[in-house]
């Protein structure tokens, strides 16, 4: 049953890549308007989240012990975010962000995303390093 649901779901997703695909060159030929453009995409937009929302919850139920992994990702996310959030600050002067049009909180979010942008690029370079030496030892 996994495998024949996986397989739907796979042609599912190939099926709505290809629709991006053929809606991006109707678009960027000037075929359809950029109103039928955005119309399309937030259709292939909710298809897709509804998917990600779905796949997921169907793999608990199949697989409960796999949900012990998912909250023990979820809690080091959320260490990950606040940490991040608590180190992140607001670098700019009152005058830059009345420039910018932002807020001080804004700033901060900012600072927020790239902090966690850099950690998880460093934990994802350092698991690629430790798989790549602990491969030969298994």
């Amino acid at each position: 049953m996994k495998d024949s649901v996986a397989n739907v779901t796979k042609w599912i997703l190939y099926i709505l890549l290809g629709f991006v695909v053929l809606l991006g060159i109707l678009f960027y030929t000037n075929i359809i308007s950029v109103e039928s453009y955005i119309g399309w995409s937030i259709l292939l937009l909710i298809l897709g989240v509804i998917i990600m929302i779905i796949s997921p919850i169907y793999g608990f139920v199949s697989h409960p012990k796999n949900a012990l992994k998912l909250l023990v990702s979820l809690i080091i996310l959320a260490v990950i975010l606040i940490i991040s959030y608590f180190i992140a600050g607001n670098e700019l002067s009152a005058l830059r962000l009345e420039e910018l049009n932002t807020t001080a909180q804004v700033s901060k979010l900012v600072g927020m995303g790239l902090y966690v942008t850099f950690f998880l690029f460093c934990i994802a370079v350092l698991s690629v390093l430790f798989s790549m030496i602990i491969k030969p030892f298994k």
